[in-house]
């Protein structure tokens, strides 16, 4: 039996670009050798993660995620919690296409995105669990990471990434720092700060230098900490970063790699951002999943750095290995010596 693949499309994004090469991109997959069909998302509230959980409990070996980043977000959230997950890939056709400028698929041509998955070249990529929800870029908390929810979406789709830029110099000098309660990988943090972010790749807003050291398969977050609110060490800060990411040594930033957090609010209230949305309130924990969803992806541009060598199951076998080693009697070694 052929393998099924479900080409799950947001028929509004990017300006609709989508729909003229909707044929061409089914051909594609089509040629790697899945039998494959089509859903367009509708407005019903998440659409595209039901269909994806739906798919994947068809029996679907390859879900495809074509739209801006909440698309993908949306059917991630409809695989992630499933015991068996399909393959996934990613068409862009959204703002900032933060998740395909991480894995280096082409964000301007559909049909060119679509051809990755000729290269056959695959990535188990981390993702982020936080709450019942689940996330693929970023999660945060702070007035900072507040500026998305106040841009509207029409004005993401018309003007883009420059909707963002517009809204948040209109926003910052509202910005103030909150007291938060931060605790994670063997550290504490308590105090007052503009924002954390927890980030998987190293794209974020369309910037790649804010994680210039991000891995996108070793089971950790990087996480940061903006401990100011003062509007011109913002602006500062935003110079180091596009300066080489210097930022991740100034005094006013923690820079930390961890695998869980947990977000308390000390006295204000702390909303929590998921890719670019409203994901609740804290209290939340952060749960790093390492390797969750195996992505097909442009493996050949992405740095070396970026992916590490080991899988989670050989990094699993490595420590089953070194436990029975230990448990070796002590004196199997002077037995065998005396043979």
């Amino acid at each position: 039996m052929r393998k099924r693949a479900r080409v799950i499309y947001n028929p509004t994004s990017g300006r609709e670009a989508l729909k003229k090469d909707l044929i061409d991109i089914l051909a594609v997959f089509e040629q790697a050798g899945y039998e494959t069909s089509a859903y367009a998302t509708t407005p019903a509230p998440n659409s595209a993660r039901d269909e994806a959980t739906r798919a994947a409990k068809a029996g679907f070996e390859l879900i495809v995620a074509a739209g801006g980043d909440g698309t993908i977000n949306q059917v991630v959230n409809g695989l992630a919690g499933l015991a068996h997950r399909p393959k996934m890939a990613i068409i862009p056709a959204g703002t900032t296409n933060d998740y395909a400028r991480a894995l280096h698929i082409p964000r301007e041509d559909p049909l060119a995105a679509a051809k990755v998955v000729l290269k056959n070249q695959m990535i188990k990529m981390d993702i982020g669990q936080a709450g019942d929800s689940y996330f693929i870029n970023i999660a945060g908390g702070g007035l900072l990471t507040e500026l998305t929810y106040d841009v509207p979406s029409n004005l993401k789709s018309i003007f883009g990434y420059l909707a963002y830029l517009v809204k948040g110099a209109e926003l910052l000098p509202r910005i103030k720092p909150i007291e938060m309660d931060l605790t994670y990988d063997g550290g504490h943090f308590r105090g007052q700060a503009s924002m954390f972010l927890l980030a998987l790749t190293n794209s974020i807003g369309g910037f790649e230098q804010i994680v210039p050291d991000a891995a996108l398969d070793d089971g950790k977050f990087t996480m940061i900490i903006v401990k100011t609110a003062s509007m011109p060490e913002i602006l500062r800060l935003m110079g180091l970063v596009l300066n080489g990411g210097k930022h991740i040594n100034d005094p006013h930033i923690i820079y930390e790699k961890t695998s869980k957090v947990i977000a308390r609010p000390v006295k204000d209230r702390m909303m929590i951002n998921l890719d670019g949305e409203y994901g609740g309130d804290a209290p939340m924990k952060f749960h790093n999943l390492r390797q969750h969803i195996e992505m097909y992806a442009n493996l050949d541009a992405i740095p070396d750095s970026a992916v590490t060598s080991e899988s989670a199951e050989l990094l699993e076998a490595e420590e089953k290995f070194v436990k029975q080693v230990e448990e070796l009697p002590a004196t199997a070694d002077a037995t065998t010596k005396d043979k």
